[in-house]
C-alpha cells in the first residue's frame, strides 16, 4: 500500500458513493449573501471539488428558527423555503465535479447575540449566561422547544427538497442542542432536565419527527461533542451513551466528532487548535466512537498533512478524515496527490489567520493562498500568458517570492535578487517566537515552487541598479520589504527593536519594557520570547488590551503565555519618552484616559511600531520606467493588465508590493503579488 493509499478508498453512505475519504466539514466563512449561499460562497467550495475532496460540507452555524440570527458574521438561514432554489443551484455546481455536498444545521441558542438582526432573547434549556457573547438566555418554554424541533424538522426537509446529500444537525460547540446534553447548560427540572436520558429527549424526539417527514433515506448526520473537557460538562462517559442512544434508533447515518468547548476565549482557543497545538489533538475521542459503532465517523481538528490523515484512517480511527483549513490553504489536495504531486500541495500552518478574521468581524481569508474566497477574480492555477516576457523581482521574502512564483507560472523567464543568503524575508524572524515556527511553512513552499519553475534565484546577491538593468528587464518588481520602525518617541533611538531581539543581534535585559503600538503577533511574541530567558518584562501599550488586533484563537495563546511567564501587561498607555538615568534607561509612559505619567526604570527598552518600506531601490529605478512607478489601481480591481506609460524614455515596467509598499501583514504582501503578477 502507498504512504496515502488509504485516503484514496471510496466509503460507501446511504445512497451514495464517496469518491475518496477526504471532507471538508461545516464551517462558517462569512461569505452569505442575505441568507443565502450565493456566488461567492459556492465559487469557494466549488473549487474544493475541482481539486479532488469527497465531500465539502458548508454553512458552519445555518440557523433553522428566526431566534437564531444567521446575519451575524453573514451566516446562512434555512429558516423559509427561499433557500432551496440556492441549494438547487449549489448541489448541481458540486455534483458537476463528482463530489458531495452536505450542509450544517443548527440553532445557536445563547451563543449568539440578541441585539442583532430580529432582536429576539436568546434561548436555552436554562438561564445561564453564555460569556462570549454576553447573553442572558430564556430559559426555553414547552412551546419553544416544539417550535424549536419544528424548525429542524422543516430545515431538514428544505436541505432534501434542494437536492442536497444530506445534512448534519449541530450538538457541539455550546450550540442549543449541545446545551440540552450538558449538565452545565441544562439545569430543567422537567421531563428535559436532570438524568441524562432527561437530557437527550429533545434530540431524540427531533430526529424521530425528522424521519416522519423527510423519511428513511435522506441522509442525516451529527456533530457532536463527546467530552467537553471541562468540570462539570459532558464526559466521555456520557458522550459515549449518547452515541449508543442515538445510534441505536437508525435514524443517524453519520458522527462527525469531535471535544471540548466555547463557553470563554480559552476553551475556543482549544476546541480551534492552532499551530501551538500538536497535530490530531482530538483525534482519540473519534478513535474511541469508532470502536462502539457501525456508523461512519468523521472527525476534523487540526489535520493539516496527508501522513496525519492517512495514518487516521488507515489505522481505523476514523472513516473520514476532516482537512478543513487545509483545504482552505489549499483546495487541490486530493488532485495534487493522485497526480503525484503532493510536494505541491500548501500546507496549512495552522496560524488561524481564517477563523480570527472572523471573530473581528471580517471575512475568512487564508494567511498564505489569497485565491481562497476570491475564485471570482483570482486563480488558484495560474494561466499562461500569450507573450513571454523578463522579469526582474527583488526581495526573497513571501511577496517577492509569490511574485516570481505567479510570473513563472506565467511562463516568464524570471531572475529573483535576494541579498541574504535564504529566502524567507521577515518570516524567518517571526518563527524564531516560541510556539510560530510552524510559519516557516509559507516560504518552504515558496522556495521550493519558484525552485521547481526554474527562477533564476540568485541569493547573497545586492541588487542594484546596475544588476537590474543588465538583464534587461520587461518589468521589474520590488518586493524589498521594510525595516524596523521604532516610531517618534522622544529618545526612541535608545530603544531597540523587536527584530534585534528575536535576530539575536542583542541579548534580552534583566529587567525590559516592550512597548508594543501594532498589537499583533509581534510585540507578544518577542515578550514571551525574552520572558521564558529569564527577563522580567513588562509589555505595554496604548490599545484597551494586549494583543488587541488579534482574533480568538491565537490571542488567548498569547496571554496565556504572557501569564504563565509572569509578564506584566500594561493597556491603555503610551510610551512618549526614553532618557538615559546612570547606567538605566527611564521610559516615561502616559496614560491615555487619566493623562498620568508613570516612569519604569529598565535596562532595556523594546519597541514594537511596524515597518518602514526599504524603498531606496524603488526610488531609483522610478526615473528609468515606463510607469514611473505608479500601479493602475482600477485595472488591479478589473483584472487587467498594466498600461500606464508615461515616460517615453523607460525601460520597463516598475511596481513595488508587500512591505516595499507599506507595513502590513503576510497575506497583504501575498494578495499584492498574486493580483498583480497574474496579468503580466
Amino acid at each position: 500500500m502507498g504512504q496515502y493509499d488509504a485516503l484514496l478508498k471510496p466509503l460507501k453512505l446511504k445512497g451514495f458513493t464517496l469518491r475518496n475519504r477526504v471532507l471538508s466539514t461545516s464551517h462558517a466563512p462569512s461569505y452569505g449573501q442575505d441568507g443565502k449561499p450565493q456566488a461567492r460562497y459556492q465559487l469557494y467550495h466549488e473549487e474544493k471539488a475541482k481539486g479532488g475532496i469527497a465531500l465539502t460540507m458548508f454553512g458552519g452555524s445555518s440557523s433553522v428558527s428566526v431566534d437564531s440570527p444567521a446575519r451575524l458574521w453573514n451566516q446562512l438561514s434555512v429558516s423559509d423555503d427561499s433557500i432551496i432554489p440556492y441549494f438547487r443551484e449549489f448541489t448541481e455546481r458540486i455534483h458537476a465535479h463528482g463530489a458531495r455536498l452536505m450542509v450544517q444545521l443548527t440553532h445557536m441558542g445563547r451563543r449568539t447575540r440578541w441585539d442583532t438582526e430580529n432582536w429576539f432573547p436568546t434561548i436555552a434549556p436554562s438561564l445561564i449566561r453564555e460569556p462570549a457573547h454576553r447573553s442572558f438566555p430564556k430559559a426555553m418554554e414547552d412551546f419553544d422547544i416544539e417550535r424549536v424541533q419544528d424548525d429542524f424538522v422543516q430545515a431538514i426537509r428544505r436541505c432534501k427538497e434542494g437536492g442536497l446529500d444530506g445534512c448534519e444537525l449541530a450538538p457541539s460547540g455550546n450550540h442549543l442542542l449541545d446545551s440540552f446534553w450538558s449538565p452545565r447548560t441544562n439545569r430543567r427540572t422537567d421531563k428535559y432536565g436532570g438524568s441524562l436520558d432527561n437530557r437527550m429527549r429533545f434530540t431524540l424526539e427531533l430526529l424521530e419527527k425528522a424521519r416522519r417527514v423527510v423519511g428513511p433515506d435522506f441522509h442525516i448526520g451529527f456533530r457532536l461533542t463527546v467530552d467537553e473537557l471541562t468540570e462539570g460538562g459532558i464526559t466521555l462517559e456520557e458522550g459515549l451513551i449518547i452515541v449508543r442512544t442515538h445510534a441505536e434508533t437508525g435514524w443517524l447515518d453519520h458522527l462527525n466528532v469531535n471535544g471540548g468547548h466555547v463557553s470563554d476565549h480559552l476553551a475556543l482557543a482549544r476546541f480551534v487548535p492552532n499551530m501551538s497545538f500538536p497535530p490530531a489533538p482530538y483525534l482519540y475521542l473519534a478513535s474511541a466512537i469508532k470502536q462502539m459503532t457501525d456508523l461512519p465517523v468523521f472527525h476534523a481538528s487540526r489535520i493539516n498533512d496527508l501522513a496525519t490523515a492517512a495514518r487516521a484512517v488507515e489505522e481505523g480511527h476514523v472513516d473520514m478524515i476532516g482537512m478543513t483549513r487545509a483545504h482552505i490553504a489549499d483546495p487541490h489536495i486530493v488532485k495534487k496527490l493522485m497526480e503525484g504531486r503532493a510536494d505541491d500541495i500548501r500546507q496549512c500552518v495552522g496560524a488561524g489567520y481564517c477563523i480570527d478574521r472572523i471573530y473581528m468581524g471580517g471575512e475568512a481569508l487564508c494567511i498564505q493562498n489569497p485565491a481562497t474566497g476570491r475564485e471570482a477574480t483570482l486563480p488558484h492555477v495560474i494561466a499562461k500568458a500569450e507573450r513571454k516576457r523578463r522579469i526582474v523581482v527583488v526581495g526573497g521574502g513571501v511577496a517577492g517570492m509569490e511574485a516570481a512564483r505567479v510570473s513563472a507560472e506565467r511562463g516568464h523567464t524570471v531572475v529573483l535578487f535576494e541579498r541574504e543568503e535564504r529566502t524567507g524575508g521577515q518570516v524567518n524572524i517571526a518563527v524564531k517566537a516560541t510556539w510560530r515556527e510552524a510559519l516557516s511553512g509559507i516560504p518552504r513552499w515558496l522556495d521550493g515552487q519558484v525552485r521547481k519553475l526554474g527562477v533564476d534565484l540568485r541569493l547573497k546577491t545586492e541588487a542594484t541598479v546596475e544588476r537590474v538593468l543588465a538583464e534587461a528587464p520587461d518589468i521589474v518588481v520590488v518586493a524589498t520589504g521594510g525595516r524596523p520602525n521604532l516610531g517618534n518617541v522622544q529618545g526612541g533611538e535608545l530603544a531597540v527593536s523587536t527584530w534585534d531581539i528575536l535576530q539575536g543581534k542583542v541579548q534580552p535585559a534583566e529587567n525590559v519594557l516592550l512597548y508594543d503600538e501594532q498589537s499583533q503577533h509581534q510585540g507578544s511574541s518577542c515578550a514571551e520570547f525574552m520572558a521564558k530567558r529569564g527577563s522580567l518584562v513588562e509589555i505595554a501599550t496604548y490599545d484597551r488590551m494586549i494583543a488587541e488586533e488579534l482574533g480568538s484563537t491565537n490571542f488567548p495563546i498569547h496571554l496565556r503565555e504572557l501569564y504563565k511567564h509572569k509578564v506584566v501587561m500594561t493597556p491603555d498607555h503610551r510610551l512618549t519618552q526614553v532618557y538615559r538615568e546612570g547606567n538605566k534607561l527611564v521610559a516615561v509612559l502616559h496614560n491615555e484616559y487619566s493623562e498620568e505619567e508613570e516612569e519604569r526604570v529598565v535596562d532595556q527598552v523594546v519597541i514594537e511600531h511596524g515597518t518602514m518600506p526599504m524603498d531606496e531601490l524603488y526610488f531609483a529605478l522610478k526615473p528609468l520606467s515606463v510607469n514611473r512607478g505608479q500601479t493602475d489601481l482600477h485595472a488591479i480591481l478589473a483584472a487587467t493588465p498594466q498600461a500606464i506609460a508615461v515616460n517615453p524614455e523607460g525601460k520597463f515596467q516598475l511596481f513595488r508590493v508587500g512591505d516595499a509598499v507599506a507595513s502590513r501583514n503576510i497575506h497583504a504582501a501575498l494578495y499584492d503579488s498574486l493580483r498583480l503578477c497574474k496579468d503580466f
